[in-house]
């Protein structure tokens, strides 16, 4: 088939469902009209460790409007079968709510008070009385025990340190960060018999869906998970918590559909969180900065019933050329509750390191910090031993260093001022795994010339309605008015979490073959068809712009859809679109890259950062929707501010209880922190990877925010921070 016309992919097209929501239109988990609903409140536990000894629900129930109370003691015990299709952590056990009496984490939800309204849901929270056996929690990362380490190891880095000339050893600690999406994390649920729907703030409706039908023991179609619009979640959403389950097992207990919404305090001990690290690496290299050997060491906590882990042995695998490099990874369980993948997990955490540890390498050897990255750049992926499919880091050092004005950088730290404020430059390389997974799409093609295409995909903010029409529209030959994408829904065709950067290659392939099978049914029929203007052309030779099928080198010659499959008496053509996902076995390494630039201020008595100005330009393959795509790099360029200048959990280690659980001290860009930014992709696309040449894009933006950062910072004072967030006390 000749290749289609692409008009809407590429062009900066708005967001599809964008007057729904400026104008309150689209409805959020919260929002959905239940006739009938009553509302829950969960008791969350007010120690770190121990065991319940008696819960009295006396006043709580006396309440008007209180209908019941569920709690260990007289909630029915739940199958809680295996979920090998989920995102739950693979070792341990995930937590199973009001099915015993022990307490592993402050917060867990050790009750549910459900009421007819939700402030006498509230108030008969308030009157539930816990009595507990307290135990004292282990939730310092520093003086907990650590499991065995996860290990990777080429050449011999031991006697490649001793021997190399220059040498960098340091620690690095990174604080633990909550998602804090503005959307608080929601389940509404009601049955109908043995049949569940709920409707939840969620990234992945079919996993979801697949928990609570092994929670509950019911088979998979029995369940029907509804999430049409989720309002941020940055890796929050990727698996089923268990307030989802309280609010199934209290409308299953009441007989009524039930809301329950949790508060912002909760969210910090009821969803997950990026996990705190210490990570010490140890670097070495020749004079001419070359390196020779990398040692990473990283403790990472985790929760004392599962064992969370995420992809941050890989960048120091295959950033730089290394000859010799070992890795110990490991996990310090904890009194806390699971931690969870959190924008550009694991990459953005081992980038800081790295990045940080490469700049004071350049630093040392009196070397620009891009020549530095340049004189290391491999050839192959040396941890795979396989090529990239493309990797264009030195085009992005290129234009990143003209666009931002590196050569205007003082290579000397703290060498230039304005006024009260000290100035400085600073770059980091970035990089995160191009994630693609099966997935499956419905595509139907209507005789009034409009097509509806169905996924249970996502969209939590990247844009995945318009994309995904953007391809759709293109791949049928139709306006984007003419077609409308439907996701969050677990009767449509399954597909992969949305997250990791894998949504738009995953399921946009699945879209893009749906697309193209029902494209050719239609030109198979009007080819065959003797009344068909376009009878006896070779198939390979028809395009369809428009909603209009013609030769490709005559225009005039063709007919539209409506016509053909009216005259044909075809209500519809139909097909389901896949994408069976990446090889089995890969002959090449995926990854996408950036080079992130930063300058900042920083007040040289009071110790304040500024970040000033912000440039990242990025390697991510074809870039779909330009609109969208600075959507996400503003937006992750912000989030690697938070992380860098702002944000950190504070625990008060005497009882397991964080202490800024709230937006007004756990502190967050605004408005305010946020300064000028610009971003560039680099044109081309990735066919390797898949059928759309795409990337990913969403993750990787936020790599490398934070060490450019830091490394503006030294530059700007000559204080090396090696800690996440740089804060005014540490610059003092």
């Amino acid at each position: 088939m000749s290749p289609q016309p692409q008009a809407a992919v590429g062009a900066p097209l708005s967001r599809v469902e964008g007057r729904l929501k400026v104008t309150g239109k689209a409805p959020y988990a919260a929002e959905h009209s239940i006739k009938g609903v009553v509302h829950a409140v969960i008791v969350d536990a007010s120690i770190g460790r121990g065991r319940i000894t008696s819960i009295d629900t006396d006043d709580a129930l006396a309440q008007p409007g209180v209908l019941k109370v569920i709690h260990h003691g007289n909630a029915p015990k739940l199958p809680y079968k295996d979920n090998p299709a989920s995102n739950n952590p693979p070792g341990g056990r995930r937590l199973q709510v009001f099915q015993d009496d022990k307490v592993l984490f402050h917060g867990q939800p050790v009750a549910v008070v459900v009421a007819t309204t939700l402030e006498a849901a509230q108030h008969g929270a308030s009157l539930v009385k816990v009595a507990y056996d307290a135990q004292k929690p282990s939730t310092d990362l520093a003086k907990a025990k650590a499991d065995k380490p996860t290990k990777y190891a080429r050449g011999d880095t031991a006697a490649a340190l001793r021997s190399a000339p220059v040498r960098i050893d340091a620690t690095y600690q990174m604080a633990r960060n909550h998602h804090n999406a503005m959307e608080p994390h929601v389940t509404i649920a009601r049955w109908n018999g043995n049949k569940l729907t709920v409707w939840d703030k969620t990234q992945w409706v079919v996993g979801t869906q697949t928990e609570l039908s092994t929670v509950f023991g019911l088979p998979t179609d029995a369940v029907r998970v509804i999430s049409p619009y989720v309002g941020g979640a940055f890796g929050s959403g990727l698996r089923c918590w268990p307030h989802t389950i309280v609010a199934a097992l209290a409308a299953r207990e009441t007989r009524r559909p039930v809301k329950l919404v949790l508060k912002r305090r909760q969210q910090y001990f009821n969803t997950g969180f990026r996990p705190s690290y210490e990570y010490r690496l140890k670097l070495g290299s020749n004079r001419q900065g070359r390196l020779t050997a990398m040692a990473h060491e990283m403790d990472a906590e985790t929760s004392s019933y599962e064992t969370f882990t995420e992809s941050i042995l890989m960048p120091g695998q295959m950033l730089y050329s290394t000859p010799n490099v070992s890795q110990a990874y490991r996990t310090v369980p904890l009194d806390v509750n699971t931690p969870l993948y959190m924008r550009g997990p694991g990459f953005a955490t081992a980038s800081f390191v790295i990045e940080s540890a490469m700049d004071e390498l350049a630093a040392t050897l009196g070397i620009d910090p891009i020549e530095l990255r340049r004189r290391n750049e491999p050839s192959e992926d040396e941890s795979k031993n396989l090529p990239f499919s493309t990797r264009r880091l030195r085009e992005c050092y290129t234009t990143g260093a003209r666009q931002f004005g590196w050569d205007q950088r003082r290579a000397k730290p703290r060498s230039r001022r304005e006024g009260d404020w000290l100035i400085g430059m600073g770059m980091a390389a970035g990089v995160y795994d191009t994630a693609r997974m099966p997935a499956q799409a419905r595509v139907r093609l209507d005789a009034e010339g409009t097509a509806v295409v169905d996924a249970a995909a996502s969209d939590m903010g990247p844009g995945t309605y318009t994309s995904q029409t953007q391809v759709a529209a293109d791949a049928l030959g139709l306006t984007m008015r003419t077609v409308t994408f439907r996701l969050g829904d677990s009767l449509f065709p399954p597909t992969p979490p949305h997250g990791g950067s894998m949504t738009m290659a995953s399921v946009g392939s699945a879209v893009l073959d749906g697309c193209n099978q029902v494209r050719r049914q239609a030109i198979r029929l009007a080819v065959e068809d003797r009344e068909s203007p376009l009878y006896g052309v070779d198939a390979e030779d028809v395009v369809v712009r428009g909603g209009r099928l013609h030769t490709k080198n005559n225009p005039v010659r063709g007919e539209t859809y409506q016509s053909l499959l009216t005259r044909n008496k075809h209500s519809h053509l139909e097909a389901q679109g896949s994408y069976a996902g990446p090889a089995a076995k890969e002959r090449h390494s995926f990854y996408a890259y950036n080079a992130t630039f930063a300058e900042v201020a920083v007040d040289a008595t009071l110790g304040l950062v500024r970040v000033r100005r912000m440039l990242g330009v990025y390697d991510a393959g074809r870039i779909i929707s330009p609109k969208l795509a600075e959507s996400q790099s503003i937006g992750g360029i912000t989030g690697g501010i938070g992380t860098a200048l702002l944000e950190h959990t504070v625990t008060d280690h005497r009882d397991g209880r964080i202490v800024n659980a709230n937006l007004a001290d756990y502190l967050v860009p605004v408005n305010a922190d946020v300064p000028d930014i610009q971003a560039i992709y680099l044109d081309g696309e990735d066919r390797e990877a898949d059928p759309l040449g795409v990337k990913g894009l969403g993750e990787v933006v936020h790599v490398g925010v934070a060490p450019a950062i830091a490394n503006a910072v030294f530059n700007a004072t000559g204080r090396r921070v090696r800690q996440l967030p740089i804060t005014a006390e540490t610059l003092l």
